[in-house]
């Protein structure tokens, strides 16, 4: 046991140590099948003997904090970790080629399988990209898997990225950052600075320049992002392996946060476990991506998840398949599946501003307001790589003349909300290229307006087009929430065209986006009457 390991598990609240001496191996050799050799460190508790071990493969490195978090302090919990520097990273050969991790994880696996210290199980752990390492082979896999333990991470990578139609640009720039700079000299301090000069380099134009900006120098693969967009792309089809969810065998755990940038689509991961007949955990609280809780809180459940798995102690697992933390009554809540039952409650906008359940039975107008890419609407709260204060007051925003506001009466009685939310947002447009960002927002009696949940989509030929009246129906899935309205409160459905820049701005011309600089204003008009209906729909529990 070091100072270090011991003063990180008081501070993250792990169980105590089973062991404080810990056998350190270090820069093994791992033979990819095209020759490339990637590097490993391995941890083991003493008595150094064959036993289960887990696996984490990381492109930030292998020593430092993630072999602290990773290697040393599961080994101090009893449990052979093995930590391995992806292709292209920290000394392992080949060249890093983002999210593509299915044939070197499955070569990894059957390397451990094969050496003289492992016997028994294989397990895995980490978040983000190291969640994504494990959804990579969990099928491929089979039987050699006993457990994983991803968390703030999903099976497919690209709805977080641009799955709006839309690039998650405040993100994208911030982990091209990071991943540019951490291994170069004095590589701490250096992220610092190029992390805290992005806001005075997103703004420009081209997007495609901006990785030269914010990194220092050009990053190839945030070029083939702007290439290869859509969803169907053979490049993102190869790193896709939602499809693959169902047939997991190993049991999963899931840790992740409302605010959290992979949240809609951990969501979804659960939702497939759970329907083929798996029994997953899931915990979802009230942090974001980069939160020091929600790190403190997956690495317990994660260790917890892995010695009941791979060594048979279920005491430190809490037998609740389902706890989410609901905000605005600021507790946990234990449930049987995701989501709970709940009925839907949709919310109508009405001429004035209102926000009823009263259906329109005329046609109410339309609130209109102009869009300027030149000024976009700004993002103000929600989640993003970075986020520490995901949920800000929106008076300011909403102050806008580019954002329009539908709001109800003070609440008579609290209303709990958990569970997916949507929305239909009936519009016309001046052209055929533009954004729909929908809000809903809680609204305390003094007139602070909270963000709860959101999503943004583009509009463009081919995706929401318009009817024979020019009216476009664009229906959308916010993000899931847990929350309480309380009595006196009022729900807010907040519309505007663009939250830049968590999502790059829509410049309105339909060029292509790596090289696009000419922009166009829009006129927009949200129609809100019998004819063409804007609501958003609460799933509220009983």
């Amino acid at each position: 046991m070091t100072i270090a390991s011991e003063a990180a598990g008081r501070a993250m609240g792990l169980p105590r140590p089973f062991s404080r001496d810990v056998v350190v191996e270090r820069d093994l050799e791992v033979p990819m099948a095209d020759g490339a050799v990637l590097l490993a460190d391995r941890y083991a508790p003493k008595p150094d003997v064959p036993s289960p071990t887990v696996l984490v493969r990381s492109p930030y490195g292998r020593r430092g904090p993630v072999g602290l978090l990773f290697g040393r302090l599961l080994a101090e919990r009893g449990l052979q970790a093995v930590v391995q520097s992806v292709r292209g990273t920290f000394g392992s050969g080949g060249s890093f080629d983002p999210f593509d991790e299915r044939d070197d994880g499955l070569a990894t696996l059957r390397w451990v399988g094969d050496q003289p210290w492992h016997e028994g199980g294989i397990g895995m752990t980490g978040p983000s990209y190291l969640g994504l390492t494990q959804w990579a082979v969990a099928r491929g896999a089979g039987d050699a898997l006993a457990a994983l333990a991803p968390s703030v991470t999903a099976s497919n990578f690209h709805g977080q990225a641009m799955g709006s139609g839309a690039i998650s640009l405040e993100t994208g720039l911030s982990w091209i950052t990071m991943v540019a700079v951490q291994e170069r000299r004095g590589a701490p301090l250096h992220m610092v600075r190029r992390l805290r000069a992005l806001p005075g380099v997103i703004d420009e134009l081209p997007v495609g320049g901006l990785d030269a900006l914010a990194a220092g120098d050009s990053v190839p693969f945030f070029a083939e992002w702007l290439t290869h967009t859509a969803a169907d792309d053979p490049y993102w089809t190869a790193r896709d392996h939602s499809a693959d969810v169902a047939d997991v065998t190993a049991p999963v755990q899931l840790v992740g946060g409302w605010a959290d940038i992979f949240l809609p689509w951990m969501l979804e991961d659960f939702a497939a476990l759970q329907d083929a007949g798996r029994s997953p955990q899931l915990v979802v609280g009230p942090w974001t991506h980069t939160s020091p809780e929600l790190a403190r809180v997956s690495a317990r459940e994660g260790i917890a998840w892995l010695r009941a798995h791979l060594l048979g102690d279920r005491r430190m697992v809490d037998p609740a398949p389902v706890r989410v933390w609901v905000s605005g009554a600021r507790e946990w809540r234990s449930m049987d599946a995701w989501p709970p039952p709940s009925e839907p409650r949709t919310l109508h906008a009405r001429a004035g501003g209102g926000l009823s359940e009263d259906e329109p039975e005329a046609d109410e107008g339309e609130a209109a307001y102009r869009y300027d890419p030149a000024d976009p609407t700004p993002s103000v709260g929600g989640p993003t790589l970075l986020a520490r204060e995901p949920v800000t007051d929106n008076r300011e925003l909403e102050a806008r003349d580019d954002v329009l506001t539908f709001t109800t009466e003070p609440l008579d009685r609290d209303v709990e909300v958990i569970g997916p939310v949507s929305a239909v947002v009936h519009v016309r447009a001046g052209g055929p290229n533009f954004d729909v960002f929908a809000r809903v927002c809680d609204v305390l009696p003094a007139g602070t307006s909270l963000n709860v949940c959101d999503v943004l989509a583009r509009v463009e030929p081919g995706r929401f087009d318009a009817d024979a009246d020019g009216v476009h129906r664009v229906e959308l899935d916010l993000w899931p929430t847990a929350r309480r309205f309380k009595a006196g409160h009022r729900i807010r459905l907040q519309l505007s065209s663009g939250a830049h820049p968590r999502y790059a701005r829509n410049l309105g011309t339909g060029d292509e986006v790596a090289t696009a600089e000419r922009m166009h204003p829009v006129e927009v008009a949200v129609l809100h009457g019998a004819g063409h209906p804007t609501a958003v729909t609460l799933p509220v529990i009983p």
